[in-house]
């Protein structure tokens, strides 16, 4: 077994060599939480953000770390994916159901992320994320999702494909 070489490492991700294969760490351990949500009006909740490392605007689904926030290392998925929603959308859920936990890039990354769906979601407030990050939130017709989706690609935009692991959840609740 090859030993891991640390190269760099920083806040959030370390960057490791084993043997000639360089990949990405996450140094939290709770990874990530991704949220699939849809408001009463059958809207699917998508967010628009600047990603600096693509240095384009990204389109997702709600996301964030698990345990990022000071002192709140232990934190269960299940209330980083309630505190993201909020943070990001402006939507407080009643209910969370966790799908699964897999790998977010498995040739680059360590990370993995929790597939997470929220129902009976309220509006709380506008949401766009905390101090420095500059969300948009959209609301698309679920019926409408895909074609918006491939449009904002089609313009320019990056969009995350798991967005459309996120409709086929939604089209078929649990698998």
């Amino acid at each position: 077994m090859d030993e891991t070489e640390v190269l760099f490492n920083g806040r959030w991700l370390r960057l490791c060599k084993r043997g000639k294969w360089e990949y990405a760490e996450r140094t939290n351990p709770g990874g990530a939480v991704i949220l699939i949500a849809c408001t009463p009006e059958d809207k699917v909740i998508f967010v628009e953000q600047w990603r600096e490392p693509l240095r384009q605007l990204a389109i997702e689904l709600p996301a964030g770390l698990v345990g990022d926030e000071p002192g709140n290392g232990e934190e269960h998925l299940l209330e980083a994916a309630r505190r993201e929603l909020l943070e990001e959308t402006g939507y407080r859920c009643g209910r969370l159901e966790h799908y699964f936990t897999g790998p977010s890039s498995s040739g680059m990354s360590t990370e993995t992320v929790a597939v997470v769906h929220a129902f009976d979601l309220v509006r709380e407030h506008a949401g766009g994320g905390v101090a420095g990050e500059n969300i948009t939130v959209h609301e698309i017709p679920r019926h409408e999702a895909a074609r918006w989706l491939l449009d904002k690609a089609a313009s320019g935009y990056a969009v995350d494909p798991k967005v459309f692991a996120g409709l086929y959840f939604l089209e078929h609740p649990g698998g």
